[in-house]
């Protein structure tokens, strides 16, 4: 439960940055990236609960890449006014994976993925 903590509020802070250095990656209400942001930490959370393992970390991290691209790039479809380009959802999920990485060693090396049966 603690890394649903954490994403709720670090994920949507990382997608409003993206969106202010990509030029590719546009919203235009303040709330629309917290939308993003907190999809991606649902999502994100029920994907460890389900995958991450110690043996899976690396295929839960490619995984997580491409669903935070999708993600991104579909959610923001539906956003009125909001412009992401395929290449820009790239972009942001590049970084939501490379901040994701740690968290989830982390909670392998803590025991806090909702899997306790593994050695």
């Amino acid at each position: 439960m603690t890394g649903l903590f954490m994403k709720i509020i670090i994920l949507p802070l990382v997608v409003a940055i993206c969106a202010g250095i990509f030029g590719n990656v546009d919203y235009v209400r303040w709330y629309q990236p917290i939308i993003v942001g907190l999809l991606l930490a649902i999502v994100g959370h029920l994907m460890e609960v389900m995958m991450l393992r110690r043996n899976t970390e690396v295929i839960t991290d490619i995984t997580d890449f491409i669903t935070a691209a999708l993600v991104v790039y579909f959610v923001s479809i539906f956003l009125e006014g909001a412009r992401v380009s395929f290449w820009g959802a790239v972009l942001t999920a590049l970084v939501v994976t490379l901040i994701e990485i740690p968290v989830h060693r982390w909670l392998t090396r803590t025991r806090q993925t909702g899997q306790e049966t593994y050695n």
